[in-house]
């Protein structure tokens, strides 16, 4: 690889990572103008916005992100007097390395280099699934030592819960993946994109598909699993101690570790780029523009389509947010262990057999897998759901005192 290359790998690295803050920055205003609309309240409404005569405002809140990152530059930094001092400063790099290469497998569309190569996927490697999973299973760590090295009981049992959390639904995501991973017969992230050209991989494992909504949800510690940062047991969890950029950090690491999640989730089940008339439209620009003209609508149009079906995912994990509220910790580990764990084994059981009775690509023995899991987690949801007791107030009348 001569220096060009390099430089070329540097600047699409740089990219790639102010990209993934950048997107971090404004899905907290959109996370925040989602949850103003489902609570009925007002949302960021002031920075940045342009007056138009009436009194109306155009895009009003869009510098709020900024505005947050200004605020959290110059806010004091505190270290406490007994805490670890470098591993109390390592820790938040710890959380957000992890976040931000997640995104070098992932396939974000399809753009021909004229080499045999795609300028939207920095790295094909053969084992791009167990990259995945593993470079996800890193990220608690910067939790668990900043729990430990902050040197207070809150954020120690804060680590502690987030240790625990990830560990059980690890088990759960990762069998889920092994569904998809079975059914497409490659380790290799574009190679499951690749097999979705004719149907999508949420159709024959539906039931893999909610698995992995809710145990990435739990993984990336989000509402309604944000045990670790449970304000009313343990005022904020493991970054109790932290302030300024290094509380930033944590909170950056856990929305692009949610973004990314939701990115792997359209990759594995939703065709990641894929979409109808996207190759008709890119052969059609081909030949009257040329292959340069016809790589780059391929690209964009992929990329396009992949940001917006993110986007729908993003969506759904805002509007869990507002409307399902927190677990008890028992309940975590139950849904964990008992409920997602034997499900996601069926899962991997039922796609085992499917995979040797009927010939791959068959469309009607995938559909049918479909409607099994969507029967199991129906009839899941009804038998797993807490039984109501039906409670009476018993009026005893006492005898009147002499």
């Amino acid at each position: 690889m001569d220096w060009i290359a390099i430089l070329i790998l540097l600047v699409r690295c740089l990219v790639l990572a102010l990209a993934a803050t950048t997107l971090f920055a404004y899905f907290t205003l959109f996370e925040r103008r989602l949850l103003a609309r489902f609570q009925n309240r007002i949302g960021p409404n002031r920075a940045g916005y342009i007056p138009l005569p009436g009194g109306k405002k155009l895009f009003g809140g869009f510098l709020q992100p900024a505005a947050d990152a200004v605020k959290l530059f110059f806010k004091e930094d505190v270290i406490p007097t007994l805490a670890d001092r470098w591993v109390y400063l390592m820790a938040p790099g710890f959380a957000v390395v992890p976040a931000l290469i997640i995104w070098v497998a992932i396939p974000l569309g399809n753009w021909p280099d004229g080499s045999g190569g795609n300028w939207l996927h920095y790295a094909p490697i053969d084992v791009g699934i167990l990259y995945l999973l593993a470079v996800t299973s890193v990220g608690v760590y910067g939790i668990a030592i900043a729990g430990w090295a902050s040197n207070n009981k809150y954020s120690m049992l804060g680590g502690i819960r987030a240790s625990a959390q990830v560990i059980s639904y690890e088990l759960a995501l990762g069998l889920s993946i092994l569904g998809v991973v079975m059914q497409s017969g490659t380790l290799r992230t574009e190679g499951i994109v690749n097999a979705q050209t004719g149907m999508w991989n949420i159709v024959p494992q539906f039931m893999g598909f909610i698995i992995f909504l809710i145990a990435s949800t739990a993984e990336v510690v989000r509402s309604p699993f944000d045990l670790v940062e449970a304000e009313q047991e343990l005022v904020g969890g493991y970054n109790t101690e932290y302030g300024s950029m290094k509380f930033a950090l944590f909170f950056m690491s856990e929305y692009i570790k949610l973004i990314a999640m939701n990115a792997i989730a359209v990759t594995l089940f939703l065709g990641g780029g894929n979409l109808p008339g996207i190759e008709q439209a890119s052969a059609a620009i081909t030949a009257g523009y040329g292959v340069t003209a016809g790589n780059a609508a391929m690209g964009l149009m992929s990329l396009g389509a992949f940001l917006i079906k993110t986007t729908m995912l993003s969506f759904l994990s805002v509007w869990i947010r507002a409307t399902v509220p927190r677990v008890r910790y028992d309940q975590l580990m139950n849904l964990g262990w008992v409920i997602l764990m034997p499900l996601a084994l069926l899962n991997v059981v039922i796609t085992a057999v499917f995979g040797v009775m009927f010939p791959v690509g068959a469309v009607v023995p995938q559909i049918a897998m479909g409607v099994i899991g969507l029967i199991v987690i129906l009839l899941t949801t009804v038998l797993a759901a807490p039984k109501r007791t039906k409670r009476g107030v018993t009026l005893v009348r006492s005898q009147a005192r002499n």
